[in-house]
């Protein structure tokens, strides 16, 4: 049995008859008649029974008509407490985001959303290959996740908001002779030693087309995930390596140059399930994050530094 066919054997409590019960729940008799049927399979005793022309319930079926009662009433509730949460602008919202982009975007969330009557942000940091970014989404509203360029899509099952479209430059110390340079190039940087991810990162394909493009393997001296360690690390002379333009703090003994001759671009996107953006306050959030993006972002025409 289900919620129509009780809300159905109730109608048919008061209104006497099948047709009447069909113009007041604008279907067909036969409709009707089919979903009585179903109902009764369910039952071991008659619901209904013949009085004349009229359709009339049983014992049995007024006893399950005010059960139905009942039923309406709760599912009503549960409708409006699921409409409450839905509608509420405070809900809590949790978002998971990789190191960098939680370094940019978590100070700038928690700014905008404090004070009453706005969501209550949960954050948590999530450094994962590309491929576990969608999977996140069963354990966060949001998800920050990156990928380069050229990588394949995210797949079908999450809706994707892109927030940044952020370069990778070469990161150096400022007394490299590199630094003298606008621009470098692959055979430029292809003799330095380099600081890099694990493999399994999005950043590593730029690496290989930085091999690729200047016909040499590279000498990977350190492999380093977070780029704030990466930023140290170049600043103490153990080698060079890409960072990102606008989610990294700057350095003050370090040098942003921007590479030529590859591909070196990394977008930024917010990951979710569709359905979770039918609460208000996770479509908030969202907002908010768009909002970041346009505030960590440089304008136009702003280069490396």
């Amino acid at each position: 049995m289900d919620e129509r066919q009780l809300r159905i054997l109730r109608e048919l409590g008061e209104l006497g008859s099948v047709t009447a019960v069909a113009e007041a729940l604008l279907v067909t008799p036969s409709a009707i008649s089919q979903q009585l049927r179903l109902l009764q399979r369910a039952i071991p005793v008659p619901l209904t029974e013949r009085q004349g022309r009229r359709l009339v319930l049983t014992d049995a079926g007024q006893a399950l008509a005010g059960a139905a009662v009942e039923v309406e009433t709760a599912l009503a509730r549960a409708r409006g407490s699921v409409e409450e949460f839905v509608g509420r602008p405070d809900g809590e919202v949790s978002v998971a985001a990789f190191h960098s982009a939680g370094g940019s975007f978590f100070p700038l969330l928690l700014r905008a959303l404090a004070g009453p009557g706005k969501p209550v942000p949960r954050l948590a940091d999530e450094d994962v290959p590309q491929e576990e970014f969608p999977r996140l989404t069963r354990e966060y509203d949001i998800v920050l996740a990156h990928r380069l360029d050229h990588a394949p899509p995210w797949p079908d099952t999450v809706t994707v908001t892109t927030l940044l479209r952020e370069p990778l430059d070469v990161a150096m110390p400022k007394d490299h002779p590199l630094a003298e340079k606008r621009r470098v190039t692959p055979r430029d940087v292809a003799d330095e030693p380099w600081i890099t991810v694990h493999d399994g990162f999005p950043v590593m394909a730029t690496i290989d087309a930085i091999a690729a493009a200047a016909g040499r393997r590279l000498h990977l001296a350190h492999r380093i995930n977070e780029f704030a360690v990466v930023a140290e690390a170049v600043a103490a002379g153990g080698g060079i390596a890409l960072m990102p333009r606008w989610t990294m703090r700057p350095h003050p003994a370090l040098t942003l140059r921007p590479l030529s001759g590859v591909q070196a671009r990394r977008t930024i996107d917010a990951l979710y399930r569709p359905e979770r953006t039918a609460r208000k306050a996770v479509r908030t959030v969202l907002k908010e994050l768009r909002n970041a993006a346009r505030s960590i972002q440089v304008p136009q025409g702003h280069g490396a530094v």
